[in-house]
């Protein structure tokens, strides 16, 4: 497989020749930054435009924030314990030090500038884009905590809030930090399908051959491709024959015979003979470039949907700008003028979003914990959220609701010929060799039969089948071209016999003992036991489940039949996969799409949720929002579960968090100063933190969540 450093020219250089000058497609984005040019990825793994960017806008990530918030941690912790306020609040006197009246002045400066940077930057982006959200407020709480202690510090003001300062940027920073560690980053879907195609090839010259890297291929050349050995470019075979594995670009489970003149595609694998083929397309013309630029039109195509925390902490910024102004009003109208700075600055201080700011992030760090106890790695959190609402489940064949390996299914003998005895013969031959059919055959014969006698002599015939010695006879098996060369019919029994098998899409290998059919065997891919159960779950919920491949319509008709399946998709080509779920979006369902395969790859990136099995491909890994670490498809089941669970968690902790705000805001603004009271600082800061408790506490909870049912 190609190494990523290796991969270079015109045949897989993204940026310059895939997608040319056209910003628009550029698919190597910044790290936190989106396909599309004037997007990013906001904190919570969705996206906004520029301007509105929200814990990451400025290609800032995990170790980013982990270090900010350590350093910022380190210096908060004299501030706290040398705060007056808090010296009075917990009762204690700190011990006397030279310059302890200079603690907060000179640390809490360092902490704005420092650990407050992200959220300055981030403010004014979104100030600048008339869009305010959870960065714009925690801007505006730090600035006029800042601005308030400085002032204080230097006499013209009574209201110093270092330790809330200090603590606040820290609470801010490791909510970030927990986030984006939860999220991660991945290479990319498309450097995953840059790794199908070989180092180089081996191009023909009249001397010979010649080992060129895969930029100085040319249309016109003839290339040599080794049995075992990847199709470096598109091409048409001009000598030679033999089977090729394509199911990484069409799905189709079964190797499929190419002869000269046939075409063969990038990527796909000659699993038994050597062919030369004339290469017809390279770089960005080829069918796996064409898959390449699905996925990146599929990506960039993404719902850039505002998480919740973002709109709850728009909302609140407006609320916590109109108290303040209301505030200042209020107080100057009633003759206090004295008191209308104190209380509009408490007010906005007290609306800083200490829970709020927490109240996603753990609940994010929580859930990805969680899920990857049941082998579900989240990597697209706004995937997860709305997994919960999908209503359509299109899941790929091979690979995913079967094994995406073929084994024996039915074996049927022509009269004078016991089972255990073709079992011995056919067993004794496939046993040399590697082909996927062949060892499928070996498997059945051992596990029935056991020891198998030696055969002599074996030959692989390209594109037909195997002949061998066994015990002096001569044993050939392959499909109808092996038949037809050899001049034998199938007896009428054993035809009888096999016809239903053919009808199903079964593949059908005959056995000749001395140019006599004897037998037969069926070989298809495997249905998974879980997966009757996954689809039994997903019907219970009111889930619609559907099935998609590139297999022939009577192969997904039976396996559709054997699963209970509402709707098939067969004989599916990779761009008409990207094309169907589209089809199911436009009768208004939201569709999951699961899958393992390359070709997979564009319609789990349309797909309102993909969901890759881990079992398969890196490109199909890359692609997805959600992954399963282990090839049951029953984990939809769970990550629906978890997705109801982890909303369910955010929900209650927005309405925790939101809710302080809501009662502390009039408090600290004075609306109960008719009576006598008003809020202090202190208390507000009080109540600020055993929120921030509830809502860590709430979101552990998520840990107990039943994924199984």
């Amino acid at each position: 497989m190609a190494r990523t450093s290796r991969v270079q020219g015109d045949q897989l250089d993204v940026r310059e020749r895939h997608v040319g000058n056209d910003p628009t497609t550029d698919i190597e984005p910044a790290e936190g930054m989106d396909h599309h040019p004037d997007a990013r990825t906001d904190e919570h793994g969705g996206h906004q435009h520029d301007g509105h960017d929200g814990h990451a806008g400025h290609g800032d990530h995990a170790a980013m924030f982990r270090d900010r918030f350590w350093l910022t941690l380190l210096l908060a912790v004299p501030v706290v314990v040398w705060s007056h306020h808090v010296q009075e609040l917990l009762g204690y006197v700190a011990p006397s030090i030279p310059g302890q009246d200079l603690i907060g002045p000179i640390l809490g400066s360092v902490i704005f500038v420092y650990g407050g940077w992200p959220f300055l930057t981030g403010g004014l982006s979104e100030a600048r884009s008339r869009q305010p959200g959870m960065m714009l407020l925690i801007a505006m709480a730090i600035t006029v905590a800042y601005a308030a202690s400085m002032a204080t510090a230097l006499g013209v003001f009574d209201q110093e809030v270092w330790w809330e300062l200090a603590l606040l940027i820290a609470v801010m920073l490791l909510g970030h930090w927990l986030e984006m560690r939860a999220i991660g980053q991945a290479q990319g879907a498309l450097q995953a399908l840059a790794e199908l195609l070989p180092d180089d090839a081996e191009r023909v010259s009249d001397s010979g051959t010649e080992v060129v890297p895969l930029a100085d291929l040319a249309a016109g050349d003839v290339v040599l491709v080794r049995p075992g050995a990847r199709v470096p470019a598109d091409g048409t075979i001009v000598r030679g024959s033999g089977d090729v594995d394509e199911s990484m670009l069409t799905g189709e489970s079964n190797p499929v015979a190419r002869e000269e003149g046939d075409r063969v595609v990038a990527g796909t694998v000659v699993v038994d003979a050597s062919l030369r083929v004339e290469v017809t397309a390279t770089g960005e013309d080829t069918a796996l470039a064409g898959i390449q630029r699905m996925v990146a039109e599929a990506e960039s195509s993404r719902s850039r949907a505002q998480a919740l925390a973002d709109r709850a902490a728009a909302l609140l910024f407006y609320v916590a700008l109109a108290a303040g102004v209301i505030t200042a009003i209020a107080w100057t109208v009633a003759g206090r003028p004295e008191l209308a700075l104190d209380r509009t600055v408490t007010v906005l201080i007290i609306a800083c979003p200490h829970a709020l700011g927490l109240a996603i992030p753990l609940v994010t760090a929580i859930s990805t914990s969680r899920s990857a106890r049941a082998g579900i790695l989240v990597k697209d959190r706004l995937a997860l959220e709305r997994m919960r609402q999908i209503d359509a489940v299109l899941f790929d064949k091979t690979g995913t609701l079967t094994k995406g390996a073929h084994a024996v299914t039915d074996v049927a003998t022509a009269e004078g010929t016991d089972t255990n005895t073709l079992l011995r013969v056919a067993g004794a031959v496939e046993a040399d060799s590697e082909h996927p059919l062949a060892r499928a055959i070996h498997a059945r014969a051992t596990d029935d039969v056991g020891d198998l006698p030696v055969a002599e002599g074996f030959r692989a015939i390209a594109g037909r089948g195997v002949t061998a010695t066994v015990e002096g006879h001569d044993v050939a098996i392959g499909g109808p071209a092996l038949l037809r060369e050899r001049g034998v019919t199938v007896p009428p029994d054993l035809a009888d016999r096999t016809q239903p098998w053919a009808e199903r899409g079964a593949a059908v290998l005959h056995v000749l003992l001395d140019d006599t059919v004897v037998g037969a065997f069926a070989l298809e891919d495997e249905v998974r036991d879980v997966s009757r159960d996954a689809v039994r779950q997903l019907h219970d919920a009111g889930v619609t489940v559907a099935m998609i491949t590139g297999d022939a319509r009577q192969v997904a008709e039976a396996v559709a039949a054997e699963l209970d399946i509402d709707e098939v998709f067969a004989e599916v080509l990779p761009e008409d996969k990207d094309a169907k779920v589209a089809e199911l979006q436009a009768r208004g369902l939201t569709v999951a799409m699961v899958g393992d395969g390359v070709n997979d790859a564009p319609a789990l990136a349309r797909a309102d949720v993909g969901i890759a099995i881990g079992a398969g491909t890196d490109v199909a890994i890359q692609s997805a929002g959600i992954v399963l670490a282990s090839d049951d498809p029953r984990g939809v089941i769970a990550i629906r579960r978890l997705s109801a669970a982890t909303y369910r968690k955010m929900v209650q902790n927005l309405w925790w968090a939101a809710g302080y705000n809501l009662v502390a805001i009039p408090l600290a603004a004075g609306v109960l100063a008719p009576v006598g009271f008003v809020l202090p600082m202190a208390i507000g800061a009080m109540l600020m933190s055993a929120s921030t408790i509830i809502v860590a506490a709430n979101a552990q909870l998520l840990r107990r969540a039943d994924l199984t049912g």
